[in-house]
């Protein structure tokens, strides 16, 4: 496994892997959150490759030190081109925090899962020490964390609504979404500029942000080819009416879902955050394209085989597709990844598959063969040219929609396919399943082959008003899937587990509401020993609604549960199960005094 140590093989970290390469400077230094683990599961490893490919020196610093002399951020000179920053694969607040904004001890995508390796609002922070020591070196960000807040959203750590995140960062170039394509357009666009003599110092809209899709910059002054554009109302103007911020994310989300988007713009001060529609959404063999590229699969040699959880987790999985049109009001994977589904081919699938079994500690064994939602492989509208028309936010809800092609053929040939292959012992599905599309071959193929003893599904809630506002499938839905989840496993002979999860504290959601929750679970002997707390994240539905207590679309007030009281009392109900030398718990406790916990079981 001589590969796997071989620095000439990663994107460099350092001086002396530069030198190796025979480098004197590099085209661009990207800076990330997390440590470097170079898998395509991994964004700054995915654009540092694909910039790589495109024919520029790219170098990689994971987890730069922010405090002290800065040296992380001035040990690789000057980039050529530009400095991209991504905060990592989470938005660095959720990393941090708990719903009950407690600071979590741990930090998945850090060696040995140590936590404070990265500052609060991350991307913020490395790009003012950026702009500190090159003034003059454009920056571009990227990542869940600027994609997520590039326009006034709502912060929960600081409880107020926040400008786009270029005002902060200070950053001269936004990517939202995947961002592939776009980096290598303003890679080439920065070096046209270049090579034109003009100094990199230009506003980035003279350079190149106006003309390429799926990226957001500030200007000055906006231009006559702007005025067919969605304006937003300002950022000044949502922080002074709540209405006012429901009404502009309900313009985003709608405008965000459609194949062909408008221009979003909005004021903020004297200047305007002008978001450029997305690109297309990419093609089976563009997606394989990016899965070709040389992953070592593996995290780079300065770890010395440290244990990196988040590495751990997807070491040997698979994800075969991008995009989900579920559109969970709670999610941000839709608005992030797109609506529209990107399946990779056979091929691209096998031979990563194939590329895996080289690894260490290969034992023959996929923890995933999945997706954003496993069961999304290959689907997409019949009838293309509806789509193309179409502004629902999701493809099932409220009902599944009668265009979707919900053909179960394709993913049920990747199985066979991956089952008959020698090195390959077991090949799970590890990933989410939505269980409201399902058809009884394909339940029955992935109940009997593919559960590694617990199915994990997430039916979220019970009630019929949280789970609209939720955008998810009726509590009935469930029922009927549990029912042929147990018929299968009898008929087989097989004693698997489906593990439901839950979320309290949802908008809309309240006591009473919790309270059904837990007696369907006792009904049905589930004792869920850990319920997920809802924790607003940037530029999602149910964030809208837990700060404005209105629901965009209607304009109808919604129930909150915002404060800490609230919130444990709607946890507690989960704990109706534990026995009588359990209730000596702080928590269960103070439910039994508020709630009279004996009435109710």
């Amino acid at each position: 496994m001589s590969f796997i140590t071989d620095l000439k093989a990663y994107l460099p970290t350092t001086k002396k892997e530069l030198q190796l390469r025979g480098w004197e400077e590099v085209d661009v230094i990207l800076f990330s959150g997390d440590a470097y683990i170079d898998h395509p599961a991994f964004g700054a490893a995915v654009i540092g490759r694909v910039l790589e490919h495109a024919g520029y020196k790219v170098a990689i610093v994971p987890q730069p030190d922010w405090r002290g002399d800065h040296r992380d951020f001035t040990k690789l000179g000057r980039p050529r081109l530009f400095f991209a920053v991504t905060a990592g694969s989470m938005d660095s607040m959720v990393n941090h925090y708990t719903a009950a904004k407690r600071l979590r001890s741990d930090d998945a995508y850090t060696p040995e899962g140590k936590a404070g390796m990265r500052p609060d609002y991350c991307t913020i922070t490395y790009c003012n020490i950026l702009k500190q020591l090159y003034p003059d070196v454009p920056i571009v960000i990227g990542g869940i964390e600027a994609s997520m807040r590039r326009l006034t959203h709502y912060d929960y750590w600081s409880d107020k609504l926040m400008p786009s995140i270029l005002v902060d960062s200070k950053a001269d170039i936004l990517v939202y979404g995947m961002g592939e394509k776009q980096i290598v357009a303003i890679a080439k666009a920065i070096d046209r500029c270049a090579e034109d003599g003009r100094s990199l110092r230009l506003k980035m809209e003279d350079c190149c942000a106006e003309d390429i899709p799926q990226v957001a910059y500030l200007t000055d002054k906006l231009r006559g080819e702007r005025q067919e554009a969605i304006v937003l109302q300002s950022h000044e103007a949502a922080v002074k009416s709540k209405r006012v911020h429901a009404e502009n994310f309900r313009l985003i989300e709608t405008e965000s879902n459609k194949i062909h988007a408008a221009t979003i713009i909005q004021p903020v001060g004297d200047r305007y955050v002008v978001v450029n529609p997305p690109y297309p959404t990419m093609s089976t063999e563009e997606l394989d394209a990016i899965y070709d590229l040389p992953f070592m699969y593996y995290p780079h040699p300065k770890y010395k085989n440290k244990h990196i959880p988040a590495y751990e987790m997807i070491r040997f999985s698979v994800c075969m597709h991008r995009g989900c049109f579920g559109a969970c009001s709670f999610c941000t994977i839709a608005a992030h990844q797109g609506k529209q589904i990107t399946s990779r081919s056979e091929r691209s699938i096998l031979q990563q598959i194939d590329q895996l079994k080289e690894l260490p500690d290969w034992k023959g064994c996929l923890s995933d063969l999945g997706g954003p939602s496993a069961n999304m492989y290959g689907m997409h509208g019949k009838d293309m040219s509806l789509c193309e028309k179409c502004a629902r936010p999701s493809c099932l809800y409220p009902s599944i929609c009668k265009n979707l092609n919900q053909d179960f053929a394709p993913l049920l040939h990747i199985y066979n396919k991956v089952d008959k292959l020698p090195y390959v012992k077991k090949a799970f599905v590890g990933s989410g399943i939505r269980y409201d599309l399902m058809s009884e071959a394909y339940g029955r193929e992935l109940i009997e082959k593919h559960v590694s003893g617990r199915l994990k599904v997430a039916p979220e809630h019970t009630s019929a008003e949280v789970l609209k506002l939720m955008r998810k499938p009726s509590w009935q839905e469930y029922e009927k899937f549990h029912r042929f989840f147990e018929k299968v496993n009898k008929e087989v002979g097989l004693r698997q587990q489906l593990i439901p999860y839950f979320i309290s504290s949802h908008p809309g959601c309240t006591n009473k509401d919790m309270q059904q929750l837990a007696e369907q679970c006792k009904r049905l002997s589930y004792r869920p020993e850990q319920v997920q707390d809802f924790t607003p994240t940037p530029m999602t539905l149910a964030t809208t609604m837990f700060y404005t207590g209105l629901n965009p679309y209607t304009m109808e007030q919604v129930y909150v549960a915002k404060t800490k009281v609230e919130k444990d009392k709607q946890k507690a109900y989960f704990f109706f199960w534990q026995s009588p030398k359990e209730e000596g718990s702080k928590r269960y406790k103070s439910f039994k005094s508020s709630n009279g916990i004996k009435n109710r079981t």
